[in-house]
């Protein structure tokens, strides 16, 4: 896609924004309070986004031994494991692709446990070693729903950290610099859901993979113009393509759902063996989940409380399932792929039955396989294209029959 140029563009100067600069540096999880950190002008930086650039590079696994040395198991997100190798081995993707010495030192660290605790433990590493402060947003977890008292109860939590992140900025809170960057990320994460709702269209012309590439704004860069500026960009490309009847194959003979993290080492091999089966990936749990329907200006503290508290990975298994069936049916999918992350239980769906009881319910078949979002000795390539492309055929052969 044309855009991919302005996406370059668009990550190099966010990674190069934290050199030779004098603005304060908060560090933030991906689905954290990014825009509340903003309005006190901070330059937020995301160490899960550094995690997949580990991945992504292959990097991630011989780093991840490092982290093992401080008594970091293997069997724990490898997210945290390689990122904490990196630091240990002054050794990052940064420097490489973005020309960063170092990865940004922080002046504060936040951090939201709804995706997962290991989250605290491993920004709580950092803290301590830059002897830096930090605080933590805590939600209720595996939720069928998200009540009033759950949304009060995070509201007290982000307005709890204002007093620090005054400190450490030297700013007063500002409620309408807050609300600003809310407005901002409201209309990017809209855009972001228009873009991923093109998918829907036969042939798609976009994919999950393509989907893990051009998220990255959404991540790092929510509540500012930039994001939403690239995604109106993208998303009039996409929209274009589709009139054209451009899309990433010529001939669709499937069309399959991701449950779970990318295999980020294993991106474009994967991208390429569903091409290669005339298929489309055409959606997943994953790029949905910065798609914040939620977030109004209006009421900046409840709104980004119950939009960070109502992803997908903080919920129950009865709430996940009727999303998934929700997406099954709005993708037109033939299938649904369920990766069983090794390292990320928290965002793994395969374990306690989930798969069978959603094929009891919609007829929709899966397949599991099982891998890792970093560490690729959880990953057997030969044996993964074998069961995708068996699962592609016996998809294939069932529509040919109905």
């Amino acid at each position: 896609m044309k855009t991919t140029q302005l996406l370059k563009k668009v990550m190099g100067d966010y990674f190069q924004s934290f050199e030779n600069n004098d603005q304060k540096i908060a560090w933030c999880t991906s689905v954290g309070p990014a825009e509340l950190l903003r309005s006190f002008g901070f330059n937020v930086y995301f160490p899960e986004n550094h995690g997949a650039l580990l991945g992504a590079t292959r990097m991630a696994t011989d780093l991840i031994p490092e982290a093992g040395k401080l008594g970091y198991s293997n069997h724990v997100c490898s997210y945290t494991t390689s990122d904490i190798g990196s630091y240990k081995s002054c050794k990052t993707p940064l420097t490489t692709h973005y020309g960063l010495k170092e990865i940004p030192r922080p002046d504060l660290i936040v951090y939201n446990t709804n995706q997962c605790r290991e989250v605290e433990d491993w920004f709580n590493f950092y803290a301590k070693e830059f002897n830096c402060p930090i605080a933590g947003i805590h939600p209720p977890r595996y939720l069928d729903e998200v009540t009033q008292a759950e949304v009060e109860l995070v509201v007290h939590q982000h307005k709890s950290i204002i007093p620090e992140c005054e400190a450490v900025s030297g700013r007063r809170f500002d409620i309408d610099a807050f609300r600003e960057t809310i407005k901002l990320s409201s209309e990017a994460t809209m855009l972001w859901q228009n873009v991923l709702d093109t998918a829907k269209a036969s042939p798609a012309p976009i994919s999950f993979f393509d989907g893990t590439i051009h998220m990255g704004p959404i991540v790092v860069l929510r509540g500012t113009e930039t994001a939403k500026s690239y995604y109106a960009a993208l998303l009039t490309e996409l929209l274009e393509n589709i009139t054209k009847g451009i899309g990433i194959v010529e001939k669709e003979q499937c069309r399959l759902f991701w449950d779970g993290m990318p295999i980020w080492g294993k991106n474009r091999m994967l991208s390429d063996l569903f091409l290669a089966n005339n298929t489309s990936v055409v959606a997943s749990t994953y790029c949905n989940s910065w798609i914040f329907d939620e977030f109004d200006e209006r009421y900046p503290f409840e709104s980004s409380a119950l939009a960070y508290t109502k992803i997908f990975i903080n919920r129950s298994e009865k709430a996940k399932m009727q999303m998934l069936k929700h997406w099954l049916s709005e993708f037109n999918c033939d299938g649904i792929i369920f990766h069983d992350s090794k390292t990320c239980f928290n965002n793994s769906n395969a374990k306690f039955g989930l798969p069978q009881r959603l094929k009891e319910e919609t007829g929709i078949p899966y397949l599991v396989i099982e891998g890792d979002l970093c560490d690729l000795r959880f990953f057997s390539e030969g044996q993964s294209v074998t069961k995708i492309e068996t699962f592609i055929e016996q998809l294939e052969n069932y529509k040919i029959k109905v």
